[in-house]
């Protein structure tokens, strides 16, 4: 055998190589069953991906479309199934703005103080599944159990653990319980003991670190550019919440402060949630001073309130409405509107549009996941492969909201 040149370049030795293609998804278990991604790979490193949404099929807004006004609330429950409460008062605001009513006093503390413990729980899910994809597990049942005791609260107020269907047009579907404040107090105190100990494990650990550290960087500038709003825009210095910028309900009486990131990298999004958490509950702490303890949390107003059952059973009147309100719709007058609110995961919009009927002639939604998703290529290309899960899950996409 003849001794191999050595005058040959290293580069002419090398064998040729080209990108392998893969997919991922939508069966695997970190794409939450509704996200596919088309990855083009050189080793580790991915060099191309295609972020393909669209496999839950629900057809949603169309249902919202099928039925009378009131018949909407459990499907938006659905929308954003982490925080559904939220979700309740975004279209409830929608309509009445549609409608010119204004929810009474009491039930607009009420709505804010349901709405931020749905909040914190969507923030403890996503930071806690988070940290569980790393390998953190014990964090994840910390911040699981500090979810159930807000749960236990929605179940006392509601009836229902996770999707609550509570909301209505004009207020809520019932007063709050009499230990109402007493209860919510104590969960609150809870889920910040619960946080600490988390969060204590976590940020003095060095792997989980820098597994998050500088991985799936977003500019402020493109963040803007996609339409990114909530904990992900906030994250890359973008101090933008709905909640201060265009004040609804009654936050404007508040005092909290907006967190932001500097780098925009998974590490930011993830202390961003932890820190809007701890402002949640400053908000429920003051809407609890200032929530009156006596009132009703419904507008009177026989176009959109259902009777009491009482006078359903025993008198005419009431029965007429009652059968006018549920069988034919609360009637919305002609006309369209656009309503927006800061949600879990960002601006959750709702464009309705009203032919006059107790029917929704259009319902339109603009989710917060869907345009943040969009946006997943741009974090992940030029990483490595395993940073695609922890980055998705710091996006926290909620396939609901996400599909269309």
């Amino acid at each position: 055998m003849e001794p191999l040149d050595q005058d040959l370049d290293e580069s002419e030795l090398e064998l040729p190589a080209e990108p392998m293609q893969l997919k991922m998804g939508p069966a695997h278990p970190a794409m939450h069953g509704t996200v596919r991604m088309m990855l083009e790979v050189s080793g580790e490193t991915i060099v191309k991906c295609d972020v393909q949404v669209g496999y839950l099929h629900r057809a949603f807004e169309k249902m919202c479309e099928r039925g009378t006004w009131g018949q909407v609330f459990p499907y938006v429950d659905r929308l954003n199934y982490v925080s559904p409460m939220l979700n309740n008062n975004a279209f409830a605001m929608a309509v009445e703005k549609m409608l010119g009513i204004k929810p009474t006093e009491r039930c607009e503390y009420y709505r804010v103080v349901l709405g931020e413990l749905a909040r914190i729980c969507d923030h403890l899910t996503c930071n806690g599944a988070m940290a569980m994809e790393l390998g953190a597990f014990t964090p994840f049942l910390w911040f699981i159990k500090a979810r159930d005791m807000v749960w236990d609260i929605f179940e006392e107020e509601t009836g229902a653990r996770l999707t609550h269907s509570f909301g209505r047009i004009g207020g809520m579907a019932k007063p709050p319980t009499k230990r109402f404040k007493e209860h919510v107090r104590a969960a609150v105190a809870g889920v910040l003991a619960l946080v600490k100990e988390g969060e204590a494990l976590l940020l003095s650990n060095r792997i989980f670190i820098d597994r998050l550290d500088g991985v799936g960087v977003m500019t402020p500038e493109l963040a803007s550019a996609y339409g990114w709003t909530g904990p992900c825009l906030r994250s890359t210095g973008v101090a933008y919440d709905v909640r201060k910028a265009h004040p609804y309900s009654v936050y404007d009486r508040f005092d909290f402060d907006v967190p932001v990131g500097t780098t925009g990298d998974n590490y930011d999004r993830f202390m961003v949630r932890l820190e809007e958490l701890r402002q949640s509950a400053r908000i429920v702490a003051q809407a609890l001073e200032q929530m009156p303890d006596d009132g009703p949390v419904m507008v009177e107003d026989a176009r959109v309130t259902l009777p009491p059952k009482d006078e359903v059973y025993k008198t005419i009147e009431g029965t007429i409405q009652h059968f006018k309100i549920v069988m034919e719709g609360v009637k919305v007058p002609a006309g369209e509107c656009y309503s927006y609110t800061e949600a879990g995961n960002g601006e959750l919009g709702f464009y309705l549009v009203s032919d006059g009927s107790g029917t929704p002639y259009r319902v339109r939604i603009r989710p917060p996941c869907f345009i943040i998703t969009s946006a997943l290529h741009h974090l992940i290309e030029g990483g490595m492969i395993a940073d695609i899960v922890p980055t998705f899950g710091s996006m926290n996409m909620i396939g609901g909201e996400c599909d269309h």
